[in-house]
């Protein structure tokens, strides 16, 4: 799965405050991920994450 610094994830699970949709900080064997609403950072297994993810955006490149 191609997940890049600065996409965005849809996930199929909600976080507790309600949003779905994250940023990605980082990626390897763990993602970091910040949520858009609350601004909580949380690091998740690739392999956890990729299994929970329902969309990704990439942003427009020039």
């Amino acid at each position: 799965m191609d997940v890049r610094v600065g996409d965005k994830l849809v996930m199929k699970k909600n976080h507790p405050c309600g949003c779905n949709t994250f940023d990605v900080l980082r990626s390897g064997m763990d993602f970091k991920i910040k949520c858009e609403k609350c601004g909580h950072e949380v690091m998740v297994p690739r392999s956890k994450a990729e299994k929970n993810i329902r969309k990704i955006i990439h942003p427009e490149e020039d």
